[in-house]
């Protein structure tokens, strides 16, 4: 007997399931349908002329991608430590590691902008490089949340292999390391390229710790989410929808790619 739901009895239950559901779908429709009719081919190409947000978008391509990649060098040995590993302190790490996802973002900000009044951090600034209110903050920033992204994909990523192959790959010879390498990291791969791929979508939507730690100075730490604040501020109602569409076109290729290259049979998501 087929186990599949037959329905032309059970049309009502799914209706209102679709009813219900449906209206978040609606109001996300109808808010990039409103964003995308409120400004005209002339005013987005007028905006993006500007200097001031063409260096924004240069600024976050660029520290988006540089946060990806910090938060792939982190991700990689903590997801797999808290895979495959058992160690003492592992639920104080793994609750540490759900902090920033659950903070509010004007905290992680206000906690950055702390640690560099410390004497280490007043330290590093004045020893090795500045931070606060300059371009590597931007970076620290996006790094403090988009990290934690990319660890719970690699660890999610790495109880999805199998330790098996591992393990036969030992009995041959391999050490752990080679193991890793070269058994473990090729089955990675869909999971290295959506925990990238989120960790940057996430910094390029990060806003708050960005305006707390580094300011929203025009032509210098201005990234897309600040110029969008800052486009507000002085009325400049068209640029600021302009430069939205742009996150938007941006955020839609980069899930795109996630759901047909990094998640199609990961099961990640």
């Amino acid at each position: 007997m087929s186990n599949k739901p037959v329905l032309n009895a059970d049309w009502p239950f799914y209706l209102s399931l679709a009813l219900l559901g449906g209206v978040y779908v609606i109001l996300i429709v109808a808010m990039l349908s409103a964003d995308l009719f409120f400004t005209t081919p002339d005013n987005f190409l007028e905006a993006l002329a500007s200097e001031e947000i063409q260096y924004s978008i240069k600024l976050s391509l660029i520290s988006c991608s540089i946060t990806a990649i910090l938060s792939l060098w982190v991700a990689v040995p903590l997801g797999y430590l808290l895979a495959r590993t058992d160690f003492w302190g592992k639920s104080v790490v793994d609750t540490l590691l759900d902090i920033p996802i659950v903070l509010p973002p004007l905290v992680i900000g206000l906690s950055l902008l702390i640690l560099f009044q410390t004497p280490i951090g007043r330290f590093f600034e004045q020893n090795v490089m500045r931070v606060t209110h300059h371009i590597p903050s931007v970076v620290l920033a996006q790094f403090s949340v988009a990290a934690a992204f990319a660890v719970r994909t690699m660890r999610i990523t790495f109880e999805q292999i199998s330790p098996r192959a591992e393990q036969v790959a030992m009995t041959l010879g391999c050490t752990r390391a080679q193991a890793f390498w070269y058994v473990v990291m090729p089955e990675a791969r869909r999971g290295l390229l959506t925990a990238f791929t989120l960790s940057w979508a996430r910094s390029l939507g990060e806003f708050g710790p960005i305006l707390i730690f580094s300011g929203a100075t025009r032509l210098r730490t201005e990234v897309l989410p600040t110029t969008v604040f800052l486009e507000l501020g002085v009325g400049k109602l068209e640029a600021a929808i302009a430069v939205s569409l742009l996150m938007i076109v941006v955020a839609v290729v980069v899930l795109t790619i996630t759901r047909t290259l990094g998640l199609r049979g990961s099961g990640i998501v």
